[in-house]
Parts: structure tokens; C-alpha cells; sequence
């Protein structure tokens, strides 16, 4: 196998609680991707283990979602007075985040969460690593002129 799983099992959990919010079904997710990747080792050795890694996961979350049912919400926002800026920053942070299409987003928590290779993230999305670069470029400006309270 050309890749590291014990490298890459606390990336595609990120990957996985980034796509489903929920620790234990990110966990059980986590797992049933890397059972999923070893039962078929006919696709291990192609130079593509992350790339089949990751839709695997992609795959399985988007298999909870049409499962899971409705929840509650519920609110950590901590009492001390300390934490508002930092609350402040992070509300405004995801308030830019959140303008992002679905996508934008998954390619941001990609690359620079998980660090995946460009390569291998143009290889998820059918891009080049010229049109991704340019994504990318894209979508970090509009992060920084959104963050900053500039209009686009």
C-alpha cells in the first residue's frame, strides 16, 4: 500500500465530522471507510489509495444523511465574558465560510484542514491543477474580502 493508514485515520475522521457534525457517527464512518478500502485491495497499489480513500468516506456520509433523522439543537457558547472576541471571530469566520457553496467549503477543509494534495482533491473533483489552483485562489479572496466586511 502506497499510503499511511495510521497517518490518514484522524484526516478522514475530520473529513467525515466536517460532512456530519456528530463524533460517534464520524467515528463509526471513520471505521467503516477504512473496512470498505481493505476488503477490496485490488484498487490498493494504483496510486489513488488517498483519492479512494476519501470518496469512500464522501460516499458514506452522504449515506447517513439519508438515514439520519431530525435532531435537536443545542447551544455551547461558553459564559465567560474572556471568550468574545474569540467568539466574535469565529462567528465571523463562519458567516464568511458559511456564503461558500457545499463544495468551496469541502475543497477548503480538504486542502488546508487535512492537507491533501492538490492532486489528489483535483482527482475527487475532476479538475485540473490549474482550474483547482484557481478555485482555491478564488475562494480565499472571497473569504478575506467577506471576513474583512468588504463587498465581493
Amino acid at each position: 500500500m502506497s499510503v499511511d493508514l495510521n497517518e490518514q485515520y484522524d484526516k478522514i475522521f475530520r473529513f467525515c465530522y466536517f460532512k456530519v457534525h456528530d463524533r460517534e457517527l464520524a467515528e463509526d464512518l471513520t471505521q467503516e471507510t477504512f473496512l470498505r478500502f481493505l476488503e477490496r485491495p485490488q484498487y490498493h497499489g494504483i496510486n489513488k489509495d488517498m483519492q479512494y480513500l476519501y470518496t469512500i468516506a464522501g460516499n458514506l456520509c452522504v449515506d447517513s444523511f439519508r438515514k439520519k433523522s431530525t435532531a435537536e439543537l443545542t447551544d455551547n457558547i461558553p459564559d465567560d465574558s474572556e471568550y468574545e472576541d474569540d467568539i466574535l471571530t469565529s462567528v465571523a469566520l463562519g458567516n464568511a465560510i458559511r456564503k461558500l457553496s457545499s463544495e468551496d467549503r469541502e475543497i477548503l477543509m480538504l486542502r488546508y484542514v487535512n492537507e491533501v494534495p492538490v492532486g489528489v482533491i483535483c482527482g475527487l473533483f475532476g479538475m485540473s491543477r490549474f482550474a483547482m489552483s484557481r478555485r482555491l485562489k478564488k475562494i480565499i479572496g472571497f473569504l478575506r474580502n467577506d471576513f474583512n466586511g468588504k463587498e465581493v
